[in-house]
């Protein structure tokens, strides 16, 4: 039978690096790495190792100290270790939107309780970097243009794990007119939920994070 932790250990074990880039934009791809394919294998079985629909949230590519880390989107070393109890030789440095989103997975109810009704990932899988610094997709109309298909195709095979149609969870304002985009292509999710970019909130709004905190539990609930 196929699982949900199948599909997605297959799919991000494979994922090979873009034929082509702009000048200066480079990728991190942590499952080429054989102890990020491990990890990876063990966090997906841990939660995802059923057949369940899952609620999609849909963020913009992975950091570089985040997804582009461990291989598992939104999730540092640390907090991998920490929350998710997979112990790992990695660095480990933490990541501003990785902090913000496991204070919501706690309170939502904790990993197991959240993974079992969500999926955390990103319309482009892969980090991009520029200069040694995050990049978004969205930054460059060049970049953007060269990843479209990638970003199509890849996204599409996700959706394939599992993808509740009926909501998607889009973070960030940005992020969300290309999703918007795509999902109109694709004629997939009949309605996208935005809420701020994790990484706009502990930069931006830091003394509001318990409050984004309490709100989106509540909209998690509701769902």
């Amino acid at each position: 039978m196929k699982t949900f932790a199948g599909s997605a250990v297959n799919f991000f074990t494979s994922l090979k690096n873009p034929v082509k880039l702009p000048a200066g934009i480079s990728v991190i791809n942590p499952y080429e790495s054989e102890e990020r394919r491990e990890i990876v294998a063990k966090f997906y079985d841990k939660y995802f190792n059923d057949s369940n629909q899952r609620i999609f949230i849909v963020g913009i590519n992975p950091g570089r100290f985040g997804g582009g880390s461990t291989g598992i989107a939104f999730t540092d070393p640390f907090n991998l270790e920490k929350y998710c109890g997979i112990k790992n030789n990695l660095n480990k440095q933490t990541e501003l939107s990785s902090k913000f989103i496991y204070k919501l997975i706690n309170n939502f109810g904790g990993p197991e309780k959240f993974y079992g009704k969500f999926f955390l990932t990103a319309l482009y899988p892969l980090a991009l970097i520029n200069n040694g610094k995050n990049f978004n997709y969205y930054d460059s109309k060049e970049v953007y243009n060269s990843l479209k298909d990638e970003i199509i195709n890849s996204f599409k095979n996700q959706l394939s794990f599992g993808a509740d149609k009926n909501v998607v969870i889009c973070l960030g304002k940005k992020n969300n007119l290309y999703l918007k985009e795509i999902n109109n292509e694709l004629n997939y999710f009949e309605k996208i939920i935005v809420f701020d970019h994790p990484r706009y909130i502990m930069q931006y709004k830091f003394k509001n994070v318990n409050d984004y905190i309490l709100q989106y539990t509540q909209i998690l609930n509701d769902l």
